[in-house]
């Protein structure tokens, strides 16, 4: 014979509920606070919940540009609107795990062996206190769902600022060339000295991309031992469009990947503050002349991981 269960009343759960539950005033006096200090403290939380909420929205809205900017220079670009130190911006993004950490990965697109003329390094002895003194020149290894790609970058070394770039589907001296021929245009300072390093690469030591500098009386110095630290602010800069701006994910096509390095050295040159530049963009810190550069030294120039 089945036997079946009768369900507890409404009326008994109700009386149930009512034994189990606390009232505020019970628990204050459990506590040993009063019912003011209990709201007080509430009212508290739920300001500081509903700050971190909006600081979280903040910082979304900066990294649909800068999608991996750290926390110091998230905290540059919002301090007058957030409201709280650096030391609780890395509370508030480590709770909701939202800091950055680096990722690195090489590939090797220079070939140095070659019966081409090379250049002594000459860009150590130099005392940069402006920009247009040193450019630092550099090929990094971009991908597309059907082909590898390549980003010839020329940037400033005082103030970072990418000066001259293109994007091509070759090695080639021409598509080197480009990049330079575009730095060269836009030059502010013309009448200064300026010495041109680089690594030992084909193009760069190509009669067409040496004869171009020549034209423009620019020196030319090149890396010795093919370490990364002889070129440490272009690899630098190369690293930044790919941890931050996504610049080493596998683009549909040729098309997309230049578009998307296009709109990420603009936000790099004229959004995304520099630490080296005194929190300055490099396109502020190449129109003037007065900071000094901060150097790093070599565990932390390429490496610059998200501690605190």
């Amino acid at each position: 014979m089945e036997t079946k269960l009768s369900s507890p009343s409404p009326r008994k759960y109700s009386q149930a509920f009512k034994r189990k539950t606390i009232s505020v005033i019970g628990c204050c006096r459990h506590l040993g606070m009063s019912k003011q200090a209990y709201y007080k403290l509430r009212k508290k939380r739920d300001e500081k919940k509903e700050k971190e909420e909006r600081i979280i929205k903040q910082v979304m809205v900066v990294r649909q540009e800068m999608p991996l900017v750290g926390t110091r220079k998230l905290h540059y670009i919002l301090k007058s609107d957030l409201g709280v130190g650096r030391d609780k911006l890395f509370e508030i993004l480590r709770k909701e795990q939202m800091l950055i950490t680096k990722r690195r990965k090489y590939v090797k697109t220079t070939n140095s062996k070659h019966w081409m003329r090379t250049y002594a390094d000459s860009s150590k002895q130099i005392q940069l206190n402006g920009p247009e003194q040193l450019w630092v020149s550099d090929i990094t290894y971009l991908s597309t769902q059907e082909e590898s790609i390549y980003l010839h970058l020329v940037s400033d070394a005082y103030s970072k600022q990418i000066m001259g770039h293109t994007v091509s589907r070759d090695l080639k001296a021409e598509s080197t060339l480009k990049a330079l021929q575009m730095a060269l245009k836009r030059r502010i300072y013309a009448s200064r000295d300026l010495l041109h390093h680089s690594d030992r690469g084909l193009q760069y030591c190509s009669k067409l991309y040496v004869d171009e500098l020549r034209r423009n009386n620019c020196q030319i110095s090149m890396t010795q031992d093919g370490s990364p630290y002889d070129n440490a602010v272009a690899e630098r800069i190369n690293g930044i469009l790919k941890d931050e701006f996504y610049c080493d994910e596998k683009f549909d096509s040729f098309e997309q990947a230049k578009k998307h390095v296009e709109q990420s050295i603009m936000i790099y040159n004229t959004r995304r503050p520099h630490l080296s530049c005194s929190m300055l963009t490099p396109q502020e810190m190449h129109q003037q002349n007065t900071l000094p550069v901060k150097k790093w030294n070599k565990k932390t120039s390429l490496l610059r991981r998200e501690v605190h």
